[in-house]
Order: C-alpha cells, then sequence, then structure tokens
C-alpha cells in the first residue's frame, strides 16, 4: 500500500513537556496537525519529577505566546506574571491545561523507540527525502505500533539521561553496584521517606551547578533540625571567584540566591568543600561509601551520594537519522558554537531558530534542552523561539522563520532550579525577573499563591 503524501501526515512532537507543546501550539497556529507523543502518563511528566523545586525564571518567563493564545477561549488565566512557579505549578497550572486544549492531538504512554525513514537507514540515498519519517512507539499496555510523519521535532529532553560520577564522563568504578545509596536528583525534603534518607547522615553532593547548590540548601536547612546530618560538597575544580555564580551581584537576584546558599552551607559548617577531586571509583565499606578520585585520595565514608553533574540527550532512538552534532556538546553543529558553557552562560546566549536546528536530515529537529546536549544554559523562553521558528519553516514562511521575535533582557532568562522565598508582587519599571530583597535558605516556598 502506497503511504500517503507527506503533506497529508501529521508532524511527530516527542514530549509533551514545555518545549513540546509549544511546538504543537505553533504548529497549530500555522495550520499544521501535530501529534505530541508523551512516554509518561500526563503532561510534563519530567517536571513532575522535580515539581519541589523552584524555578528562577518568573511565570512572564516560562508561558509560551502561542500557547497562551489556545488556551485564552477556554478562560485560562495566566498567573501573576512577577511570581516564581515551581515545577509542580508549571506542570499543573499550565502545561496540562495546554496538552488538555490540544485534546487527541496529545497521546500518553507512547514511548518512541525509534525513528527513521520509511524503508530507508541511514545509509540509503535513493529517494530520501520523499519518504515520510516512521516512528516506532512502545505503548504503555506493552503493544507495538508504527506510525508515519511529515516531519519531527524531537523535544524529549535529557532528564531521563543525568551524567555520571566518572570524571571522565563514565561511570566510576563501583557506580552501578552502589546504585542504591546513589541519587542523581535534588532530593524532595519534604517527603517523609527522602527526608528519612538524609537526616543525620553524611550526604556526598558532587557537582557545581543551580542544582548542586539547591542540594547543599536543602541539607544545610535540614542539618538546623536533624543533627548529626552533614554534606561534602566535591567539586572537580578548585574554588574560584566564581564558584558560587554572581552571588548578591547577580543580574538574577534568584539565580544569585542559589550560589549565596551554598556559600552559607560551607560557610556555617553545614558542608565541607572537596576540591580538584575526579572520582575514579566508589567503594563499600560496610553501610556506607567510599569516593576515590584519579589521584589516589580516598574521603571518608559517607551514607549517601547526590549526583548534580549535568545531563546528556538520549540519541539512541534517533541513531537511523543523518544528525549533524557538535563532536563536544552533542548538540547541532551549527548551535553548539553559540552555547557552548565555556564561552557563554544563559544570558548570553542569543535567539536562534530553525537555520541553527538544521540537519542533514531534512525537517528534523532537536528542540529544547535536547538541542542544547550537553551544555547546562537552556532558555525557556529560547526554546518557545526555537520552535516558533521551526513552525513557520514547516508552513512554508521561511521570512518568518529567520526573523528573530524574542528580545531577551540584559540579564538573560535561565529556566532551572530557584531557591528563594515567593516574591512579593511588584510593579517594576522594565524589571524582568524580580526576586524577593530576602531569603531563606532551605526548601522552596509552598506552591500556593504563585
Amino acid at each position: 500500500m502506497n503511504a500517503p503524501a507527506n503533506t497529508e501526515l501529521p508532524v511527530v512532537v516527542i514530549g509533551a513537556g514545555p518545549i513540546g507543546l509549544a511546538s504543537a501550539a505553533h504548529l497549530v497556529d500555522q495550520g499544521i496537525e501535530p501529534l505530541v507523543l508523551e512516554a509518561g502518563p500526563a503532561a510534563g511528566s519530567a517536571v513532575r519529577e522535580w515539581g519541589h523545586v523552584r524555578l528562577f525564571s518568573t511565570w512572564s518567563e516560562v508561558v509560551d505566546p502561542a500557547a497562551e493564545k489556545l488556551l485564552a477561549p477556554t478562560g485560562w488565566t495566566a498567573p501573576h506574571g512577577a511570581t516564581y512557579p515551581s515545577g509542580a505549578d508549571w506542570a499543573e497550572r499550565y502545561l496540562q491545561p495546554l496538552a488538555d486544549v490540544l485534546g487527541d492531538k496529545v497521546r500518553y504512554g507512547a514511548q518512541v523507540t525509534g525513528v527513521s525513514r520509511l524503508g530507508r537507514d541511514r545509509i540509503v540515498d535513493a529517494d530520501r527525502e520523499q519518504q515520510p519519517f516512521t516512528i516506532s512507539i512502545l505503548n504503555a499496555d506493552g503493544t507495538e505500533e508504527r506510525i508515519t510523519a511529515r516531519a519531527v521535532i524531537d523535544a524529549s529532553g535529557t532528564w531521563s539521561t543525568p551524567s555520571p560520577i566518572g570524571g571522565d564522563g563514565l561511570p566510576a568504578l563501583g557506580e552501578k553496584v552502589a546504585v542504591d545509596r546513589i541519587s542523581y536528583r535534588i532530593p524532595d525534603l519534604k517527603d517523609a521517606v527522602v527526608r528519612a534518607r538524609y537526616a543525620g547522615k553524611r550526604t556526598a553532593v558532587i557537582g557545581s551547578g543551580a542544582s548542586a547548590f539547591t542540594a547543599l540548601a536543602y541539607l544545610a536547612e535540614l542539618a538546623k533540625e536533624a543533627p548529626g546530618t552533614h554534606a561534602v560538597w566535591i567539586l572537580r575544580r578548585g574554588i574560584s571567584g566564581s564558584t558560587f555564580g554572581g552571588g548578591s551581584a547577580d543580574q538574577l537576584p534568584a539565580r544569585g540566591a542559589l550560589g549565596l546558599a551554598a556559600k552559607a552551607a560551607v560557610d556555617n559548617g553545614h558542608a565541607d568543600a572537596v576540591t580538584g577531586f575526579r572520582t575514579s571509583s566508589v567503594e563499600k565499606s560496610g553501610d556506607q561509601l567510599v569516593l576515590v578520585a584519579e589521584d589516589g585520595r580516598r574521603l571518608d565514608p559517607v551514607d549517601e551520594v547526590i549526583v548534580l553533574t549535568g545531563l546528556r540527550p538520549d540519541l539512541s532512538f534517533v541513531n537511523e537519522l543523518r544528525l549533524g552534532l557538535d563532536e563536544r556538546l552533542q548538540a547541532p553543529a551549527e548551535l553548539a558554537p553559540l552555547i557552548d558553557p565555556n564561552q557563554h552562560s544563559c544570558g548570553t546566549v542569543y535567539p536562534h531558530g530553525v537555520n541553527e536546528l538544521s540537519h542533514p536530515e531534512k525537517d528534523v529537529y532537536l528542540v529544547g534542552m535536547k538541542s542544547y546536549g550537553r551544555a547546562p544554559t537552556f532558555l525557556a523562553m529560547t526554546g518557545y523561539e526555537q520552535v516558533r521558528s521551526i513552525a513557520a519553516s514547516l508552513a512554508g514562511d521561511q521570512e518568518a522563520a529567520e526573523r528573530v521575535e524574542l528580545t531577551l533582557p540584559e540579564t538573560g532568562v535561565c529556566g532551572g532550579a530557584g531557591l528563594f522565598d515567593q516574591p512579593a508582587i511588584e510593579e517594576t519599571s522594565g524589571g524582568c525577573c524580580a526576586a524577593p530583597a530576602t531569603l531563606t535558605i532551605g526548601a522552596p516556598a509552598s506552591s500556593g499563591g504563585c
């Protein structure tokens, strides 16, 4: 049987997270039929897993314009733009309503296990671009199926593939065996079971970014209530003036608060910092773990290890596509120089679109966190601009696709873990990233009132 003409097929979007659902909204706005495939049981399934963490981007920075346009006729009211959502807020108050509006354009329990060209593996040239994409799906009930698409937008993110302990990018020796004592997530210390896991324990926190800062601050707060709670902060580099971020000088106050919280944890004796430590192995010592560095140093035993060394893209299910990826970041080759974390922070990456996100394989795009590969500098608003540009290109409006329609504030707009009190709602004259004047080092503020 002949396959339908490509233009009659939907554009398949992989992932019903913030950027995947924004993709669908922009496609609908362009008159293109999307089909969003989500492996989890609800919209924003990955976001819900870090629902206890508050973003340091405000609501005004994490709602996509095309999505808001779809939601408006339903009576949906946007939360106050100057307040900061938690992950749970983002999922429940925005992502799920958006998915509900999209209706049967979103399928849950549909895990994409492979993407290729119909009848063509990555080797075959003949009539390649004339063939639709074929997508293999594993459904929640265990059944498998194949569907075809005119284009594929992979917004599956990087949440499912955290980086390991090893300083060389590989799991440290013994890491897999000790997995029952190792976590790759910021702990939710409001959960009684999780709290008991760390209370009164000695915990190693490995990492130097916002997530590590947050974990250190959470454990420092726990230490005030549970004697014996102590953190060992392990950094692969030394401590310098930039270790704790911009602190009070950071133009994004909420982001700066994270670094100040981590510094306070060390200064107040709730954490010890170990620098220049690249872990090569994890050894068991009774009920505890001993971390051993490449240079032979051995740390005192710890009860738990929290690994926050970044995330990386899962490229296994797009391996039959001809992707042009940077050899270091695993990001699209044209985008990689613009997001290199050695050169850029989230505030210095300029908006980009279809040109930077295109691959040798026509009409396939990695977007959102996945487009950034191993770079940690992703911006939610930049992701929305990515998919606006791609949708315009798929609709044949190349002028709109190449036109930058996003102006970032000078401070930048950074998504990610935040740690600060709920800000008072104030009118500001052009401030994009209002934050509270005072902050509490500890668990995020309650989700009410965002």
